[in-house]
């Protein structure tokens, strides 16, 4: 138990620029006890994030030298957002993330020095329990997020190598989207106690709206549609892989700016391309459901369907990406003349015109440059801040989202200054660094 955790919890909402913690966060944190084993049930957005990882830090010791804690996100994105809100929240506490697609000797050396904290994806996190790159005996508390999708995705096995590697005297914390029912035979529980924020939210403000076109315009009519919303920010849903790649091409042909997202993309390629829509270099992110839950993406003020999922829960998921925290959101049904309504869908849906011209917007107000060195280079955002500030000649409002990577960074800065920095610092070195320095590609 960490000493003045009301003091220590007030530094880490500073830390966080959040002014308190909300009603569904200050339920966990009180609730979270000791050998009391928890189900959250919370929608995407509600703050689940701070609320477990501020529940894990109570039970750390800094006396104890072996891995405490154990956190478990379905895909390598959410484990690296966890990992980011736990270092923003500035503890003593070193963790280290774990995920398919990363050195696996670099994660192998990080826990021969163990972390208080473990966050990793399931087939990482058992390949390591495989190879005993640590030591689970101290481990006190585990918490599986989003446990409804690692459920989905088929995790089952993955999961029960690591309850069959501890000794099941754990305090455990679910969350979930949905809620799940009976719980699987791994768990070595059969019993929790649910805090629900599932049926407690209100209604968010969404708004549904249909435009009805035919198939061979239908690209077309998604584009005077997203080109309408005029750089506000929007995420394109498609069924498939290969219709995302399909739309992104004519997005292309016609230069409008816009990023991609699935999960056949090389792990570094999708990385890239929700650094630059986070950071506002890109405000049009078309994408499968993968990007429907889970992760920390900016507020959406429109989601579009270019292809409605079969099933409700995935539509109530990709919705739920919009109208966070009883914002105002607006949802699009684009449907062609051969497809018709799911049968979920049994609400009125105002109905509105395919715009008649594609009228493209402006570019985005930020662009994403790419730097060559990162976390293991000892690159800090502060670093990079300086290095922008000091010999790039711009200010720090110029500056937008900074995410340093293990051997690269990520920075958001004004479209206009981009040709200004890069011609200031072509010779200049950060940190004694010499470092590459170009618009992220």
């Amino acid at each position: 138990m960490q000493p003045n955790l009301n003091t220590l919890y007030s530094d880490f909402l500073a830390n966080l620029s959040i002014p308190a913690f909300n009603p569904m966060q200050l339920e966990l944190i009180e609730k979270a006890e000791p050998g009391t084993n928890l189900m959250l049930l919370a929608p995407t957005g509600s703050g689940k994030t701070l609320a477990f990882l501020t529940a894990v830090f109570s039970k750390l010791s800094a006396k104890d030298k072996l891995v405490q804690a154990i956190i478990v996100a379905p895909s390598r994105e959410l484990a690296l957002q966890i990992e980011q809100v736990f270092r923003a929240m500035k503890t003593s506490y070193k963790v280290t993330c774990c995920y398919g697609g990363h050195d696996f000797q670099v994660e192998q050396n990080s826990l021969s020095e163990a972390p208080a904290v473990i966050i990793a994806t399931p087939g990482r996190l058992a390949d390591h329990i495989d190879r005993k790159s640590f030591d689970p005996s101290g481990v006190r508390i585990v918490v599986l997020d989003e446990f409804d999708k690692s459920l989905q995705m088929g995790f089952h096995d993955q999961l029960d190598i690591l309850f069959k590697s501890l000794n099941q005297r754990q305090q455990h914390i679910l969350t979930s989207a949905t809620n799940q029912g009976a719980l699987p035979d791994f768990l070595p529980f059969k019993r929790l106690n649910t805090i629900d924020y599932l049926t407690s939210v209100p209604d968010p403000k969404l708004e549904l709206k249909v435009l009805h076109t035919n198939s061979t315009d239908k690209v077309d009519a998604l584009m005077k549609l997203v080109a309408s919303f005029n750089q506000e920010v929007c995420l394109v849903f498609c069924n498939h892989r290969e219709a995302v790649e399909r739309i992104s091409m004519l997005f292309k042909s016609k230069n409008f700016e816009h990023g991609t997202f699935h999960g056949a993309m090389e792990q570094i390629d999708r990385e890239k391309n929700l650094i630059r829509f986070r950071g506002g270099a890109h405000n049009v992110l078309i994408s499968t459901d993968l990007a429907s839950r889970g992760l920390d993406i900016p507020d959406i003020k429109h989601v579009v369907h270019y292809q409605l999922p079969p099933k409700e829960d995935a539509f109530i998921h990709r919705n739920g990406r919009t109208a966070r925290m009883h914002a105002h959101g607006e949802a699009y049904l684009i449907l062609a003349d051969d497809e018709s309504l799911p049968e979920y869908l049994t609400q009125k849906i105002e109905t509105i015109p395919v715009p008649k011209t594609l009228k493209l917007p402006p570019p985005p107000a930020y662009a994403c440059l790419y730097i060559s060195a990162g976390k293991k280079d000892k690159v800090s955002k502060g670093d990079i801040v300086g290095f922008l500030t000091k010999k790039g000649g711009i200010t720090g409002d110029d500056i937008g989202l900074i995410m340093p990577l293990d051997y690269a960074s990520y920075v958001s800065i004004k479209r206009p200054l981009v040709k200004k920095v890069l011609e200031a610092i072509q010779q200049e070195k950060l940190k004694n660094i010499k470092v590459k320095v170009e618009v992220a590609n």
